[in-house]
């Protein structure tokens, strides 16, 4: 396409961390604009955010009710194209029906909404209008998953036996929500996060990522949440066995208070052939382990990774790139589909982000693991 694809943003003003990602990440290909948005339920605070970011002030909107109305009467030439959703988890759901009925293509942050039965409307409402639906679970979108995800479908590490993934951080080791962290405050809420806290705000990261890379997905789990910091109403860790559909055995855990962890993101997966393992904390490397023979390091820019993977990097070998970038490519590649339908093509077949079943299996397994916690940490069927 000659002409820019226009964003529009629901959430992400001042004081937002995520909001200044999303409009980073769709901005650095050059193929994305934001040119409206309704940045706060705080009107005023809104309208704030709009001069922060240079926008028409006709174009910044009080709610996203009026930013979906307003939009939605423009004439095409100018109207937004797709809206991305970055607010906290209670408030994806009516967002995302809102612009989804207005005729708007949505892109959504992650956990897809705030309960599962939201997750199965919200499917049910992408599937009747047809429209483009993209979520931002950014780690599939680092060129060593995608290489890591290569490397098991073209069948290197044989059959898959089990799947280690991790996702400790330690920054809520003190009851810094209870004192009004905004961060902290809405993500230990359940009025606003929904039934978990740990698990449904970083362990779907990993639960996505090893899912991503392997395929399988998960037949049942037996989940331990605890929480250590006294006056927190929900888990702040948590720690799951999971038993895949086909035989394939796995371990998940996530953790808010392990102390001196900042993003430590990381998935192994072991194989009948090799095994292989990536990091979060150091994403430009992949490492393959063989049973008889020394271990690769796969490096990001490299010729001879794969072509998915070099479709996915931007810059030579030795420059590293990092989180902005693979949320870029969750955008690029939302942008590709949303540009295809446009143009009245059939979106391409290659195209690669995380759609609404993926949104739905994090639901899911949310749900899942609270149910098992719940009951005593039994093994529990995924809830479908």
């Amino acid at each position: 396409m000659t002409q820019k694809l226009k964003m529009g943003m629901v959430g992400g003003g001042r004081d937002a961390f995520i909001g200044a990602v999303h409009r980073m990440a769709a901005r650095l290909d050059g193929r994305i604009e934001l040119v409206a948005g309704a940045f706060s339920s705080d009107a005023s605070k809104s309208r704030a955010s709009g001069e922060d970011l240079g926008l028409d002030p006709s174009r910044v909107y009080p709610d996203y009710e009026t930013m979906a109305a307003a939009e939605a009467k423009l004439p095409e030439s100018e109207r937004i194209d797709f809206v991305s959703i970055v607010t906290p988890n209670h408030v994806h759901f009516p967002p995302a029906k809102t612009f989804l009925e207005a005729g708007f293509h949505v892109v959504c942050d992650k956990p897809m909404t705030y309960d599962l039965a939201e997750a199965k409307a919200l499917r049910d409402l992408v599937k009747s209008t047809g429209k483009v639906f993209a979520l931002t679970h950014n780690y599939t979108g680092y060129p060593m998953v995608k290489e890591a995800r290569e490397l098991v479908r073209n069948g290197d590490l044989g059959k898959i036996l089990k799947v280690v993934a991790e996702y400790p951080q330690g920054w809520l080791i003190q009851p810094i929500d209870a004192e009004g962290q905004k961060q902290a405050a809405w993500r230990t809420d359940p009025s606003k996060t929904g039934a978990s806290s740990c698990i449904g705000d970083i362990g779907t990261h990993a639960e996505n990522l090893g899912r991503y890379i392997t395929g399988l997905e998960i037949d049942e789990l037996c989940a331990d949440f605890t929480t250590f910091v006294p006056g927190r109403r929900l888990e702040d860790d948590g720690n799951l066995l999971l038993r895949y559909q086909g035989g394939a055995r796995g371990v998940l855990y996530a953790s808010q208070v392990s102390v001196g962890e900042e993003n430590n993101l990381s998935v192994r997966v072991y194989g009948t052939k090799a095994s292989l393992e990536w990091h979060q904390e150091h994403p430009n490397e992949l490492t393959v382990k063989y049973p008889d023979a020394p271990r690769k390091i796969y490096r990001r820019g490299n010729g001879y990774v794969s072509d998915i993977a070099k479709r996915f990097t931007r810059l030579p070998f030795g420059h590293p790139e990092a989180f902005i970038e693979a949320f870029a490519n969750v955008y690029l590649e939302a942008a590709r589909a949303i540009e295809a339908v446009k143009e009245g093509k059939p979106i391409p077949a290659d195209v690669d982000y995380p759609t609404v079943e993926d949104g739905v299996l994090g639901m899911a397994f949310i749900a899942t693991a609270v149910a098992s916690a719940q009951n005593g940490s039994t093994w529990t069927k995924l809830v479908s």
